[in-house]
């Protein structure tokens, strides 16, 4: 789910009124903790993403799911549509419909704007791993919307610290209670593959992932440059959930970028037609390419004995290139 030139994309009541001795008394789910969603609503609404997941996949046209996604997601899928579409006007000759099944719904109860909840489902696609959505919403008239897609193993969903009727944690983006707060989790994970360094358990998306990197840059004739950049603002602000062992379940973006430079008298190697079709430029010397991805980590809670971040899942697809 690493590997860098592909994409792997593959009702809440707001205002309650009650009635009491002295008149009406308004009270705003601006202020009040709510639950995110009903769960009759989390189901229509990954029934409805999906939905137009599929229609969008079958005639590569992103206009047909556009209002189901945002944020990372909404980046990955465009751009993939956008390249299925240049490559194969008709639309997607191998499209298999995407069916998620077996959908368990986390919600967590929260004060203020945005709602959100996590449906954990059973893909079609992908092998034995559940599909972990982040869907999101602005208001009460919005649509949800799907921000946040990873692929984990079945093993290693988290179990979530629930109240008495079932209803999630949010945690606090600028929290002191994790090792790491899920405000400052993008920027710390770019500046860990850019220099290295601690706070992030080994694995394939960390020590792995740096490894892979350090071969790639000093293959003979060409010169490889990574730029990582962390993602925060508006429907890529990151949205964590709380554990049962008190740390939290962290949903984040982040942005990366690839320049591959040939040697004097050799050639940058001819990329597959999806970055061809989403490449602006003549490829002569240098190809430039954009990557958007989103991960899930597990953030331990503040002072627990062992405090590494531990990346779990990451799914990156490329949305632009440049050629030089």
């Amino acid at each position: 789910m690493s590997r860098l030139d592909r994409s792997i994309l593959t009702g809440v009541a707001v205002t309650a009124l009650s009635l009491t001795a002295s008149g009406c008394v308004v009270v705003h789910g601006e202020r009040e903790v709510l639950p995110g969603a009903t769960r009759a609503e989390a189901a229509e609404a990954l029934k409805e993403f999906t939905a137009a997941y599929n229609k969008a996949d079958q005639a590569y046209d992103v206009s047909l799911d556009e209002d189901h996604t945002a944020g990372a997601l909404a980046a990955i899928d465009a751009a993939r549509l956008k390249a299925g579409k240049a490559n194969n006007p008709g639309g997607n000759p191998s499209y298999t419909p995407l069916e998620l099944t077996d959908a368990e719904f986390t919600i967590p109860k929260k004060a203020g704007w945005p709602r959100w909840f996590v449906a954990d489902a059973r893909g079609n696609k992908g092998g034995d791993v559940r599909w972990l959505l982040v869907f999101t919403r602005d208001g009460l008239d919005d649509a949800w919307e799907a921000a946040y897609l990873t692929l984990l193993s079945p093993g290693d969903v988290p179990e979530f610290k629930t109240d008495r009727d079932g209803w999630a944690e949010a945690v606090s983006a600028n929290t002191a209670q994790l090792a790491v707060s899920p405000a400052k989790l993008s920027k710390s994970y770019t500046d860990y593959l850019q220099d290295g360094g601690e706070g992030f358990a080994a694995g394939a998306h960390t020590s792995a992932w740096r490894a892979q990197r350090e071969k790639q840059a000093t293959r003979p004739g060409l010169a490889t440059q990574y730029i990582d950049e962390p993602l925060t603002d508006g429907d890529h602000a990151p949205l964590a959930l709380r554990t049962a062992d008190g740390g939290a379940l962290v949903f984040f973006a982040t942005r990366h970028y690839e320049k591959q430079t040939a040697a004097s008298g050799a050639s940058v190697p001819t990329p597959n037609r999806d970055v061809l079709a989403l490449t602006e430029g003549e490829i002569k010397q240098a190809l430039t390419m954009e990557f958007v991805s989103n991960e899930v980590a597990l953030d331990p809670p503040a002072g627990a004995a062992d405090d590494d971040v531990a990346i779990l899942g990451r799914v990156q697809g490329l949305t632009a290139a440049k050629g030089q």
